[in-house]
């Protein structure tokens, strides 16, 4: 197999092209380099990815056409894990066009790319942001999501409306994976474990939006890879009315793990107490996400199963150890 893996340079890209290449696949992987986080942390994701045998890199931008359509000429790509994007709620209240380009004139691009080069799956990052202020609770991918309370949370949602038109016009097949809050070693400093951790270890107090009073399914990155390797051999299939599928998986732990408890765990695995900062709820924020994840464990018989207290123990342990503290 020949996997295109875009993003290989960010948190979960690099987690995926790693494992793939592990299972003795040839792994091509694209990535702008943006700095919209630290570069250096991509760069030291990048080396380690370089020095597994299968795998090949190359600076690319999916917002650039040609050069896209380019690379997808020169490689017979048998899958497309798409996993670049612009990531974060709190920026897209600012930066709205570096979402527009990245996340809805590029992910149309990688679509363009798959209709003229028919890879035999395309699997392509959402987000549990699409859900915005649902009420029921757990999420489930029959749930209505038309009221987005983000920017970012809209563009995914948009992708997710292209990839089901281009699979009805197009015969294509495609896996849209609703990521619920993913952590753990290599993680993206904008993000809150990585944020918490920082502040700590310096001495400096933590935010706590909304007095505390949040929830989340905290999904750590291996079994986020897990799944994604196991739906990657596992393509929609064809009904009798057509050809092309878009179908939609929830990939979450399936527990909400109170804001405070994971503060709680972080405390423990450093040993130390945090200066707690509580304030109100921002903008774009909802209050808990939980995952529904029985599509997921019907369609490839796996749900995530690392418990949060571990998976933050694997953070702690990579962060002194990259940081060399």
């Amino acid at each position: 197999m020949t996997i295109l893996i875009t993003g290989a340079a960010g948190f979960i890209g690099f987690h995926t092209a790693r494992r793939l290449c592990l299972d003795g696949h040839e792994v091509v992987g694209i990535d702008n380099l943006n700095d919209y986080y630290d570069v250096t942390l991509k760069r030291a994701r990048l080396k380690e990815l370089q020095s597994l045998p299968g795998f090949r890199f190359e600076r690319l931008d999916i917002v650039d056409k040609p050069a896209l359509m380019a690379l997808f000429r020169d490689n017979p790509f048998t899958e497309v894990v798409h996993l670049a994007a612009q990531a974060g709620v709190r920026y897209s209240l600012d930066n709205p066009d570096v979402y527009g380009q990245s996340n809805l004139v590029g992910f149309l691009n990688v679509l363009e790319a798959c209709r003229h080069h028919r890879p035999a799956h395309l699997i392509y990052a959402s987000s549990s942001s699409v859900y915005g202020s649902n009420s029921k609770m757990p999420f489930s991918i029959e749930d209505a999501v038309d009221h987005p309370i983000s920017l970012y949370a809209a563009t995914k949602r948009a992708n997710e409306l292209l990839a089901e038109s281009y699979c009805h016009l197009y015969g294509m097949k495609a896996s849209g994976l609703r990521f619920f809050t993913v952590y753990g070693p290599w993680g993206r400093p904008d993000m809150a474990l990585f944020k918490f951790t920082e502040a700590m270890l310096k001495g400096l107090p933590i935010d706590i939006y909304n007095q505390g009073q949040m929830a989340r399914d905290f999904t750590y990155i291996d079994d986020i890879v897990e799944s994604i390797a196991r739906l990657r051999t596992r393509p929609p299939e064809s009904t009798g009315e057509r050809e092309g599928v878009n179908r939609l998986f929830n990939i979450g732990r399936g527990k909400p793990v109170a804001l405070l408890e994971f503060v709680d765990c972080l405390e423990a695995a450093l040993g130390m107490q945090a200066q707690r900062n509580y304030l109100p709820l921002q903008a774009g924020d909802v209050v808990k996400t939980w995952a529904d994840v029985s599509a997921l464990a019907e369609w490839v018989d796996f749900s995530p199963q690392v418990p949060v207290g571990t998976g933050v123990g694997e953070f702690v342990k990579w962060y002194r150890q990259f940081y060399q503290l």
